[in-house]
């Protein structure tokens, strides 16, 4: 099933994301995540693709999209960066997905590695969704966006105007960049509105629950800390019981008044944590299920 289609079907999407295994090692970790993840009302489970576009790398990501569809029999959605690829290399990707049966792809310009020149074919995410449109039409092509604008370009106004460009490049459905200030999100939305994008719009949410989490992702990401959220890192970060109880907490109020303010979707940036996600979905879930009726 497109992703695109759930949300003619549902107010209210929820899906998950998932990363493979850094080390081969520790390649059981992902299926116990997927086992521990069963049975939580997901619409659909995205797997990350590391910027490094290595072909180990694509092959886990595609593995692990097809173990979501054939034994856990939810929809998979898999990333695909192009920073380090040519399009030998996505067309090799794309026929092994299609191959395994996922339909969905999540398409990403992904990070430069730093001391690596990146290859030329693909510039932008928008060349690559373009790129899968015109190979193969039977794909649904997913995109990313970011509320508090991408660090790349000097306005909001204008990374809409990119964002435009891969509407029209053949992207039906949007995932945002993790955030922690609704604010934010209601801003770009009404933006991205007025500007003329009117495809499903998925808030994306991460909650931070270790100390790690602050030192990395948030320094990382760029998202801007609402007062709120910087007492608690501030009050719990030697704390690693509290700071998770009050992380899943925020997240929790957060997915609230963004359902309350009439949002499509959720997506859960689970980091493979089963009992974060699993205590953010029992939590939501019948508020979704009601909205959904």
């Amino acid at each position: 099933m497109y992703t695109r289609d759930l949300f003619s079907a549902k107010r209210v999407v929820f899906s998950l994301e998932v990363f493979p295994p850094k080390k081969d090692t520790s390649v059981n970790v992902i299926y116990n995540t997927l086992l521990g993840l069963r049975g939580l009302p997901a619409d659909f489970i995205s797997v990350t693709y590391g910027a490094g576009g290595s072909i180990a790398q694509r092959e886990k990501t595609c593995e692990i999209a097809s173990l979501i569809r054939s034994t856990y029999h939810i929809e998979p959605v898999s990333h695909l960066t192009c920073v380090n690829s040519t399009r030998e290399e996505v067309a090799q990707a794309l026929d092994k997905l299609k191959e395994n049966q996922i339909c969905n792809i999540l398409a990403l310009r992904g990070d430069r590695t730093p001391g690596v020149e990146p290859k030329t074919d693909f510039p932008h995410a928008s060349d690559l969704a373009r790129f899968i449109r015109e190979y193969d039409p039977s794909f649904n092509v997913l995109g990313a966006c970011y509320p508090e604008c991408h660090f790349e370009s000097d306005s909001l106004e204008e990374d809409i105007e990119h964002l435009k460009i891969k509407i029209d490049s053949g992207v039906t459905h949007l995932i945002t960049q993790l955030f922690f200030d609704n604010g934010c999100f209601y801003r770009f939305l009404e933006k991205a509105r007025a500007m003329g994008i009117d495809v499903p719009i998925e808030a994306g949410i991460m909650p931070i629950v270790s100390k790690n989490q602050i030192e990395r992702t948030v320094t990382m990401c760029g998202a801007s800390v609402p007062h709120k959220l910087a007492t608690i890192f501030s009050r719990y970060a030697d704390n690693p019981a509290a700071l998770r109880d009050a992380g899943i907490f925020y997240a929790t109020e957060q997915i609230m008044d963004l359902l309350e303010n009439g949002v499509q979707g959720i997506h859960l940036y689970t980091m493979n944590n089963v009992d974060t996600a699993t205590r953010i979905s029992r939590s939501i879930e019948n508020i979704i299920a009601a909205k959904n009726a």
